[in-house]
């Protein structure tokens, strides 16, 4: 079947990134003894390639006949294969990765940011995300394969999906990669159903997945910009107001988060 056969390809590019950033997290400790900030090191841009691809890769799907071919193939095979399929399994899954954040620190696990800051954090990736989506939605006016609408690209819970499983892979990629793992295994599938559901385009689902992962590696990359400039200082790390962006309901506005 197209879908597994691409989905398959999809998914192998995930656990070499994520062993790759591991990787990079290793060698980062020879950067720091060159006067560079383990910062730096873990927004090297290339960690940014893989959904930068992504994102192009759906961009392309306009324009490139062949690209935009895969996606009538896929639906195909999948309607063939698979027809009247239907599940809610997609609504619930898009947050599993990060509801698997903050279980593993209820169970004792700790990851990189204490409780404020890792919520901040999240919340900022999913203003970021849900930002960008709804511009691009509005602006590419693409009807689903279901024709239920013109706001399938790019695809809200593939996105979601992996701004999560991006979290949980920079919140607790560095105890294993094997967290980052599962947590964009559970976003592929996501992708996966969300094609099955009628509801996307292949490439849909593939800019999704790389617009979510930008959008959380972004918050980690600004984050302490906005912390300097409006929260804690360096001596009161328990204790502050966090200002953050946020996007509900179709209006843009802020959250206060604030730690006592």
């Amino acid at each position: 079947m197209l879908l597994k056969k691409y989905m398959l390809m999809f998914l192998l590019v995930f656990p070499i990134r994520v062993f790759a950033q591991q990787s990079e997290n290793t060698d980062s400790l020879k950067i720091i003894h060159q006067q560079k900030t383990l910062e730096e090191a873990n927004h090297s841009i290339v960690t940014y390639i893989p959904p930068a691809v992504f994102v192009t890769w759906g961009i392309l799907s306009f324009h490139v006949k062949g690209i935009r071919q895969i996606d009538y193939n896929v639906y195909n095979d999948m309607q063939k294969d698979h027809p009247g399929f239907k599940t809610h399994a997609d609504n619930y899954l898009q947050f599993a990765p990060a509801v698997l954040v903050y279980g593993l620190n209820l169970a004792g696990v700790q990851g990189k940011h204490n409780f404020v800051d890792r919520t901040a954090l999240y919340v900022l990736s999913e203003g970021i995300f849900a930002g960008t989506t709804f511009t691009v939605k509005n602006l590419s006016k693409r009807t689903r394969p279901s024709d239920a609408d013109k706001y399938s690209f790019p695809s809200g819970h593939t996105g979601n999906a992996f701004a999560a499983a991006e979290f949980l892979n920079q919140e607790y990629g560095d105890i294993s990669p094997w967290y980052g793992i599962a947590g964009y295994s559970i976003a592929a599938t996501t992708g996966i159903l969300r094609v099955y559901n009628n509801a996307h385009w292949f490439s849909d689902v593939v800019a999704g997945a790389g617009v979510g992962i930008l959008s959380t590696k972004i918050a980690y990359l600004v984050y302490p910009y906005i912390k300097k400039q409006f929260g804690q200082g360096k001596n009161n790390k328990d204790s502050g107001t966090m200002i953050i962006p946020t996007y509900q309901n179709q209006m843009f506005g802020f959250s206060f988060v604030k730690t006592l």
